[in-house]
């Protein structure tokens, strides 16, 4: 009798099927992450690095060594650690520092990873210290030490993990202490891209997103990117959007600017945040030099927003410059507001 409701159901419907559909094998969202190394864009240092680790780590049947990469946000740290994962054919197990609150949490994730397996740890600087003391055996010697009881019935048991790689990715290295990081085999540093890597991002996330777009809509969508992948991305859905509304859906040079006008980017890709906290320095403090904690109480925002999110791109172009008494505006900063 069950066997002919199954089949009925099968047969009839197509609810019920003893093998995978091509509905099956879709992604649950569309993904603009690169999933191999020969189709990653940009950081040629960084990619070589690991493509010469990968290939040796799988000639000697090895794990790869662990990997540390810092950089501002959005450079492609967490794509890299899904790269690797799918290069070497391990699972990927992806937590961040702020996650990981007790010695607890980091011990449940490490003794789950089988052979192989990448642990990746995003915003690493902010592991509690009391977590990261658990993560010098397990990354030196693969295993990790339990006290169990107190006093003078304290006993250590050492618990045996399997080989894993940690890829670790953080936005302040200066902020990890001198231990973790020299436990890391590798070691590489992000920066951001050039305008000819963008636009081959843009043209690449566009035939993903099934959207047409021009020479020129690339390169002034890549100029306005502020040198970050990431941005690029969210920057071209919105204008994909505006050029299917108010355009013909094609992206042009035109429709870009038109667009990301509305959005409050201009042609240097800074944003309005950006242009409140280069305004504030001149307007407020004559061009500084100021600190960075009287900026952040006048524009009523988090410092570390604005040290990780607006001063990387600001410095990398030359708008402020830091000295010892603060942050100051440059020249160019008067030029470009037209002072």
């Amino acid at each position: 009798m069950k066997d002919n409701i199954l089949k009925y159901s099968s047969d009839k419907h197509g609810i019920v099927s003893g093998s995978s559909l091509p509905l099956d094998l879709e992604p649950e969202i569309l993904s603009l992450r690169p999933e191999r190394l020969s189709d990653y864009i940009g950081q040629s240092d960084v990619v070589e690095t690991l493509n010469i680790a990968i290939e040796a780590a799988k000639h000697r049947g090895e794990p790869l060594d662990h990997v540390l990469f810092h950089g501002p946000p959005g450079l492609g740290k967490t794509t890299l650690a899904h790269i690797i994962a799918n290069e070497m054919g391990g699972n990927l197990t992806v937590t961040s520092g702020p996650g990981l609150e007790k010695g607890g949490d980091l011990i449940g994730i490490l003794t789950h990873l089988e052979e192989g397996d990448i642990l990746f740890v995003d915003e690493m600087h902010r592991i509690p210290k009391a977590v990261e003391e658990f993560l010098y055996p397990a990354m030196e010697d693969f295993a990790v030490d339990f006290v169990f009881d107190k006093g003078v019935h304290a006993r250590s048991h050492r618990y045996r993990l399997q080989q894993f790689t940690l890829v670790g990715a953080t936005t302040r290295v200066g902020l990890l202490s001198a231990p973790l990081r020299d436990r890391f085999g590798i070691f590489r540093s992000l920066d951001f891209y050039n305008e000819e890597d963008l636009v081959k991002i843009a043209r690449r996330s566009a035939a993903l997103l099934e959207v047409t777009i021009d020479n020129d809509g690339a390169a002034e969508l890549a100029k306005r990117s502020r040198g970050t992948p990431r941005i690029v991305n969210r920057l071209l859905k919105r204008v994909r959007d505006y050029a299917q509304v108010r355009g013909d859906g094609t992206i042009k040079k035109e429709t870009v600017t038109a667009a990301l006008t509305l959005e409050g980017v201009d042609e240097k890709g800074l944003t309005n945040l950006d242009r409140r906290y280069l305004k504030t320095i001149i307007d407020f403090y004559n061009g500084g030099p100021v600190g960075i904690e009287a900026i952040a109480a006048t524009l009523q925002e988090e410092t570390d927003t604005l040290v990780d999110v607006v001063e990387p791109y600001l410095l990398k172009i030359g708008l402020i410059t830091r000295t010892s008494s603060g942050r100051k505006a440059s020249k160019k900063t008067y030029k470009h507001f037209g002072f």
